[in-house]
């Protein structure tokens, strides 16, 4: 075979190759991505409404997960002064999520709801008008090196971990 052909050849399996390897590349780029408080300022509001009341956000101790497909899931805590004792007990966080996901085993359709991990190993999930859509039993991590008031994290087993210092439930799609 002369040199031009094997050329034309070797271009052309190389092209071949790198059409056929574009979607796999694009997939390997398309993953789940967890969101730390420097990427929620543009995602989420400096101000939230629950309850008849405007709580300020807390964008420091914020996170979430963006989905390959481009969906999100957000949280960030909530400064709830102007709030009684009994609502502010159960309503830490604002919590938005763009895709219905299963909460601690438990479905939790697409929404904006406050959440809060209170007494007895629970965490409650309620609408915005504080109203108890579900309650899920939470996890402790005592290997947790740094535990901040709200994080997300990937769940080794799969998923997502939201916590509240060293106290997690696991959220997944």
């Amino acid at each position: 075979m002369h040199s031009a052909a094997i050329m034309k050849y070797t271009a052309a399996a190389t092209m071949a190759i790198a059409v056929m390897a574009a979607p796999l590349a694009a997939i390997a780029q398309g993953s789940d991505t967890v969101l730390k408080p420097t990427d929620t300022p543009k995602l989420l509001p400096s101000t939230v409404y629950y309850k008849g009341l405007s709580a300020t956000t807390q964008l420091r101790n914020s996170g979430g997960v963006k989905f390959a497909d481009g969906y999100y899931v957000l949280a960030t805590m909530v400064d709830t002064s102007g709030y009684s004792t009994g609502i502010a007990a159960k309503y830490q966080a604002y919590f938005i999520t763009e895709v219905p996901i299963k909460l601690g085993g438990q479905s939790l359709p697409a929404g904006i709801y406050g959440v809060g991990f209170v007494g007895d190993n629970q965490f409650v999930v309620t609408d915005v008008g504080a109203h108890e859509v579900l309650t899920v039993s939470t996890n402790e991590d005592a290997a947790l090196k740094r535990p901040t008031p709200l994080q997300v994290t990937v769940d080794p087993a799969g998923g997502f971990r939201l916590y509240s210092g060293r106290k997690y439930v696991v959220f997944s799609r």
